[in-house]
């Protein structure tokens, strides 16, 4: 019997995302899937399992991103397979805003403003917070209320949010929402 992959999901794959992700998994030892960035997602669930499954440690952060298609898109279908995996165990989201045409949303368990304060509150795809309390918009973000995840967390657009969360200053938003997941989860605690 394998042993489960512990991995970090996160709804945005364009090139800043990437970086990002990328700086982030270096700093705090784990992986990036660098071949799941796209926008929107080019690999498919079975092909993302197989590049987790090769990874050489945990936590493996994956990036996953619909490009604002109605509905379930090539992202969300991707995500929806890996997070149900029984060889997975998803030890969080990070639910990226986006400005969508379509304003899918989701439940987050707490956000991350782009100043990396903690809040209730949702926030836009700049990390501004927004009036309702505990809800995302974005365009990759439909599924997340289906999935049962111990901790979602609501960021701006990852790699931009009007440069405080550039790769080239240590992407810090999303750093601080992956070192969140990681504490919530139980992670440190695990190994």
């Amino acid at each position: 019997m394998s042993k489960r992959r512990r991995v970090i999901l996160v709804t945005d794959g364009d090139e800043y995302a990437k970086k990002a992700i990328e700086h982030v998994a270096r700093e705090i030892g784990g992986r990036c899937i660098s071949r799941s960035q796209g926008n929107p997602s080019k690999l498919s669930g079975p092909e993302i399992i197989r590049l987790i499954k090769e990874a050489a440690y945990d936590p493996v952060l994956v990036m996953f991103d619909d490009s604002g298609i109605v509905g379930e898109g090539a992202g969300e279908k991707a995500l929806k397979y890996v997070a149900t995996h029984k060889d997975i165990e998803v030890l969080g989201i990070i639910a990226v805003a986006a400005k969508s045409r379509h304003e899918e949303w989701a439940r987050v368990d707490v956000s991350i403003d782009r100043d990396g304060v903690l809040t209730p509150y949702g926030v836009d795809k700049f990390g501004i917070p927004e009036l309702e309390i505990g809800r995302i918009n974005g365009d990759t973000v439909y599924c997340l209320d289906e999935l049962d995840v111990p901790i979602i967390v609501g960021v701006g657009d990852v790699g931009k949010m009007a440069r405080n969360d550039s790769y080239k200053q240590g992407s810090p938003i999303t750093k601080k929402a992956v070192e969140l997941i990681l504490e919530r989860s139980g992670f440190y605690g695990k190994k």
